[in-house]
């Protein structure tokens, strides 16, 4: 699993050897993290997760996402243009109700007729 900018990687080997302190010796999860030198117990809590869902396989899975310089593809690109343009059109419609809301609780713009009688 890869995870936030700045985390640490483990080796399979360090969290095949956490699933196995937690299911065979029956380990705390805080005690296989101090055991093992892992920053957070929720990471072996992870693991455990993914090895009871996918097996060891689970950590031998590729790196997901795009590799570091290589440009988005030309579909991605033309997708977020789309939403952005998408998203504009409905901030633009939204702008305008705003600003009549504005102007009609100023009383500006409006058609009345409100000159006063003199006698």
């Amino acid at each position: 699993m890869s995870g936030k900018k700045g985390m640490k990687p483990y080796p399979v080997e360090v969290k095949l050897e956490a699933v196995r302190l937690f299911y065979e010796e029956h380990n705390t999860r805080a005690a296989i993290a101090e055991l093992l030198g892992i920053h957070s117990p929720e990471r072996v809590k992870d693991w455990v997760r993914q090895y009871r869902q996918e097996g060891e396989g689970a950590f031998y899975k590729k790196r997901r996402g795009r590799p570091v310089g290589r440009p988005p593809k030309k579909k991605d690109k033309d997708a977020y243009i789309a939403r952005l343009e998408m998203e504009n059109e409905l901030l633009k419609k939204f702008h305008t109700e705003l600003r009549k809301g504005m102007l009609a609780e100023r009383n500006i713009g409006s058609s009345i007729d409100t000159e006063k009688d003199t006698p």
